[in-house]
């Protein structure tokens, strides 16, 4: 071969390489010191506060899960919410008992945004309550008033890492409707975002993640939600910083909030749907190799646990971007990432002090 061909394939291979560090690197140091921004908090957070119900809470971390579910509980009731005659769950995730529960362990917060049908900016994860409440309908399809009558986790034993199905909401179309009166004895709904701020009044650092049903679009409904969250969050005298998979949301507090610590949510796709659509896939991967953070510069990436030692977080780290990870689900995993990480959002055990 000619050396010509090998001077075209080192300046290709240079070329390459620059564009890499360019898209992934994080925001500029001497752009966190013109705009004050902080640190995240040192603290273990609590995905989706420490709950007796809901996420990570499976088969697979039962060996270690019952001793949070029981501290969920105890901190909760220590708390003020239910008490010990109370069945069924008392702090299920993302509730305001599983918040308070948090704050009364210590630990720090990760929570979820949404916009309602009538536009509140509620907590809540997925895009439906099937799995936290056993009913199918969407977030954007129930005001924040319904969401008030319809109980979280309502016939689930602590525990409970899904909701059983309400009657009717199998049939398709689901026939599932909201009660005309809230329900009698304890329980806990979808929470205002304003009210959790209340709750935690400061007394532990958050991590606020914005939600979006499709990362890869931006509509006007979506702005809404960062005006109003962010609305809300400057009037919140606590520590927080913010999140979101979607880069244009990140982006949103880059341009106009520069001076709140922003983070890039993002994972490694495992494998793949064959019949997925192959742009679409594309974009996972390449959100995954965390080459739209140009779009972001963000301060910290979240990234699964799995992946922290990837290519892609060893040079954003190298670069100065903080690595937080998500989620941590028993001290096995830890142990496997905690080299990786400078934070981590945990559930389904309870880490040792560090």
């Amino acid at each position: 071969m000619s050396s010509s061909f090998f001077k075209k394939a080192l300046i290709g291979g240079a070329v390459a390489a620059g564009a890499a560090v360019w898209a992934i690197a994080p925001r500029t140091f001497s752009d966190k010191r013109r705009n004050y921004v902080p640190a995240i908090p040192d603290v273990w957070y609590a995905h989706r506060g420490l709950h007796d119900a809901g996420s990570g809470l499976t088969a697979q971390y039962a060996s270690e899960s019952g001793e949070y579910v029981a501290l969920a509980r105890r901190m909760a009731m220590k708390a003020g919410y239910g008490n010990p005659n109370v069945l069924g769950a008392i702090a299920p995730e993302n509730s305001l008992a599983a918040f308070a529960a948090a704050c009364e362990a210590g630990y720090g917060i990760e929570l979820d945004l949404q916009l309602a049908a009538d536009g509140a900016v509620v907590v809540v994860h997925d895009d439906d309550l099937m799995r936290v409440a056993g009913d199918p309908r969407r977030i954007e399809d129930l005001t924040y008033d319904e969401l008030t009558r319809i109980p979280l986790f309502p016939t689930d034993a602590p525990g409970a890492s899904k909701a059983a199905p309400l009657p009717g909401s199998l049939e398709k179309p689901p026939l599932v409707t909201t009660p005309d009166h809230a329900p009698e004895g304890y329980y806990q709904h979808v929470p205002l975002f304003a009210d959790v701020l209340k709750v935690v009044a400061g007394r532990v650092p958050l991590i606020v993640e914005y939600k979006f049903d499709d990362n890869s679009k931006w509509d006007p409904r979506d702005v809404e939600l960062m005006e109003k969250g962010d609305a809300l969050l400057q009037a919140y005298s606590g520590e927080y910083v913010v999140e979101s998979f979607n880069p244009a949301a990140v982006n949103w507090y880059k341009e106009n909030r520069p001076e709140v610590c922003r983070g890039q949510l993002s994972w490694w796709p495992e494998g793949g749907d064959a019949s997925a659509d192959p742009v679409a896939l594309a974009k996972e991967y390449a959100a995954g190799a965390l080459v739209f953070d140009w779009i972001s510069r963000p301060d910290f990436i979240a990234y699964d646990w799995k992946g922290g030692n990837s290519p892609q977080m060893r040079l954003a780290r190298f670069m100065g971007a903080v690595p937080v990870s998500w989620t941590v689900r028993s001290r096995d995993e830890l142990a496997q990432c905690d080299d990786w990480f400078d934070h981590h959002i945990f559930e389904a055990f309870v880490p040792d002090e560090r």
